[in-house]
C-alpha cells in the first residue's frame, strides 16, 4: 500500500491549509439531509467495501426519497372534508356560543369567539352553565374524553427561553428561597465557588444566571472587588482583537473561514433571533476571531451553535421581556458590546475544555462516541443489540450529539437548563456530557425497539420528539446521567466487555 503512488496518503494534510481555515467534518452538516431541500443532489456515499443489505443507508435513501412529495390526494381529502362539514350545524353552534357570551366584556368575548372558531369541527359543550350534579360531571367527562386528542401548543416564546422568565407564574416559596440563597452567596466579598456549584446543579434562577455563569466558567474571579476591573480589561482586549484581525476576513487565506461562518449562521436557531442583522453581525465577529486565535482547529461547523446560549443568557441581563420578541438592536451600544465580549470569552472557556472535539480528525468526538457505545452496551443491552441488528452505527447519530452538545436535539430553554448543571459539574461539557447522552438514548428505548428497519431508526434518532420538553424532563435526564456517572465514572473497565 505504501508503494502505491496513485493513492493520496490519508494522514497527509494539505500544505495549502493555513491557520483559521475551514475544516469539513463528517456529520457536522445539519439538519440531516432533506430530499425536499436538496432536489437533484445526493447525500454523501456510504463507506465503500461494506456488504450491501436491505437495511443499508443506500436503501434508506431510495425508500425515503419521495417521502416528502406532495400528491394530488391532498386536494381530494380537503374537498371531501368540506363536503362532510354541515355548514348549518356550524352556524347554529356558533350562534349558541355567541348567545352565551353576550354578558362578557369585549376582550373576553373576542377571545372566546376565537377559541370557539378553532374548535368548530368538534362538538362544543355549553360554556356557561350552573354547577352540574354528579351525573352531569360524568357526562361532561365522557364528552371530554371523546374529543380528538390535541397535543399541547407551546408558544414560540416558551420554546425560545427558559422557564424561569417574566412570562411565567409568580415564583413559589421554594423558588424564592433558592433565589435568596444565590443572592446571599453572590453578595459576599469572596464567592464560595464550590458552594455555588452545589446550588447551581439543580438549576439557576434567571435573575442571577448571567453572573453565575461568568463565575462558574472562570471568566470572572471569585473576589467581588476585582470583577469590574476584570470585565473592563477583557472587554477591551476582545475589541482589540476585532481591530487587529476582523478586517482580514476577506483576505485570501481567511475568506474560506469567513464564508463558511456566514453560511452557517442563518441555519442556526431560533431564526427570529439569529436572523436579526445586528445579531448576525455579532455572531460572525465572535466566531471569526475565535477561529483566528485557535489555528489548531480553526472554525468547524458545530462551534457556531455554542454561542447562542451565552448570548441569550447575557441579553437577559439587560431586559425583562423575552428575547424572541425583542429587537436586539434597540439595546444601547455599550450593552451590545458587553454582551458580545462576554459571550466570546465564555464560549472560549467552554471550548478550551473540549477543543480536541474540533481539531484534525476530531479525536475527542471519536473517543466519546466509542465510549457511549460501550456504556450503552452495559446499561441496556437490548437497545445496543437492536441497533446492531439493523446496522445503525453510533457515529451516524451520536456524532451530532457530541459535536453540538445536544443543542440540535433539545429546545433552547432545555439547553440553558442543561448548561446550568454542566457549568456546575466538574468537566461537565466533556466528561459528564457522555453520561447525559447515554441517559438520553436509553430514554427512548421503547420507541427504538419498536422500529424494525434502518431507515426508521435513523429518522427517529435524528428527530427525537423533545419539542415540548421543559425543566422537569431535563431534571430527570440529569438525575439518570448522575446515577450512571456514579456507577461507572470511577470504574471505566465496568463498561468495557
Amino acid at each position: 500500500m505504501s508503494g502505491d503512488g496513485n493513492k493520496k496518503q490519508f494522514w497527509k494534510r494539505n500544505t495549502a491549509k493555513v491557520p483559521g481555515s475551514i475544516q469539513h467534518v463528517y456529520g457536522a452538516q445539519h439538519p440531516p439531509f432533506d430530499p425536499l431541500l436538496h432536489a437533484g443532489s445526493k447525500p454523501p456515499p456510504a463507506t465503500p467495501g461494506k456488504p450491501k443489505k436491505a437495511t443499508t443507508f443506500q436503501e434508506f435513501e431510495s425508500i425515503t426519497s419521495d417521502a416528502w412529495d406532495v400528491g394530488d390526494d391532498d386536494d381530494e381529502l380537503l374537498a371531501m372534508a368540506a363536503q362532510n362539514l354541515n355548514i348549518e350545524v356550524v352556524m347554529e353552534t356558533a350562534n349558541k356560543v355567541k348567545d352565551q357570551i353576550q354578558g362578557l366584556t369585549t376582550s373576553h368575548e373576542s377571545l372566546l369567539l376565537i377559541v370557539c372558531v378553532f374548535l368548530l369541527p368538534y362538538p362544543v359543550a355549553p360554556l356557561f352553565v350552573h354547577p352540574p350534579d354528579a351525573a352531569g360531571e360524568r357526562a361532561a367527562l365522557h364528552r371530554q374524553r371523546s374529543l380528538p386528542h390535541r397535543p399541547p401548543v407551546i408558544p414560540l416564546v416558551a420554546r425560545m427561553a427558559d422557564q424561569n422568565t417574566s412570562g411565567t407564574p409568580a415564583m413559589t416559596e421554594r423558588e424564592a428561597s433558592r433565589l435568596d440563597k444565590f443572592r446571599q452567596l453572590l453578595a459576599g466579598p469572596n464567592t464560595d465557588l464550590e458552594e455555588l456549584r452545589k446550588l447551581s446543579w439543580s438549576g439557576i434562577p434567571r435573575q442571577v444566571r448571567p453572573i453565575t455563569w461568568k463565575l462558574l466558567s472562570g471568566y470572572l474571579p471569585a473576589n467581588a472587588e476585582r470583577r469590574e476591573s476584570v470585565l473592563q480589561r477583557k472587554r477591551q482586549e476582545y475589541f482589540g482583537f476585532i481591530q487587529q484581525y476582523y478586517d482580514s476576513r476577506n483576505d485570501e487565506h481567511h475568506q474560506d473561514t469567513y464564508r463558511q461562518i456566514h453560511i452557517d449562521i442563518p441555519r442556526m436557531s431560533p431564526e427570529s433571533l439569529v436572523l436579526q442583522p445586528k445579531v448576525t453581525e455579532i455572531f460572525e465577529r465572535i466566531l471569526f476571531i475565535w477561529a483566528i486565535r485557535h489555528p489548531a482547529s480553526g472554525y468547524v461547523q458545530g462551534i457556531n451553535d455554542l454561542v447562542t446560549p451565552f448570548f441569550v443568557v447575557y441579553v437577559f441581563e439587560y431586559i425583562e421581556e423575552e428575547v424572541e420578541n425583542f429587537d436586539v438592536s434597540s439595546l444601547q451600544e455599550e450593552a451590545l458590546r458587553n454582551i458580545e465580549a462576554d459571550s466570546f470569552w465564555c464560549m472560549s472557556k467552554l471550548l478550551d475544555g473540549i477543543q480536541d472535539n474540533y481539531t484534525f480528525a476530531q479525536p475527542g468526538i471519536q473517543r466519546k462516541v466509542k465510549a457511549l457505545e460501550e456504556l450503552v452496551s452495559r446499561i441496556d443491552e437490548s437497545v445496543h443489540r437492536h441497533m446492531q441488528q439493523y446496522e445503525v452505527e453510533y457515529l451516524q447519530f451520536a456524532f451530532r450529539w457530541m459535536n453540538n452538545l445536544l443543542m440540535r436535539e433539545l429546545p433552547l430553554r432545555c439547553t440553558i437548563r442543561l448548561w446550568d448543571t454542566y457549568q456546575a459539574e466538574p468537566e461537565g461539557f466533556s466528561h459528564f456530557h457522555l453520561y447525559v447522552c447515554a441517559a438520553f438514548l436509553v430514554r427512548w428505548r421503547k420507541e427504538i425497539l419498536e422500529e424494525r428497519d434502518f431507515q426508521g431508526l435513523m429518522i427517529l434518532l435524528q428527530n427525537l420528539p423533545t419539542m415540548h420538553w421543559g425543566n422537569e424532563e431535563v431534571s430527570v435526564l440529569l438525575a439518570e446521567a448522575y446515577r450512571l456517572k456514579f456507577a461507572f465514572a470511577d470504574a471505566p473497565n465496568h463498561y468495557k466487555r
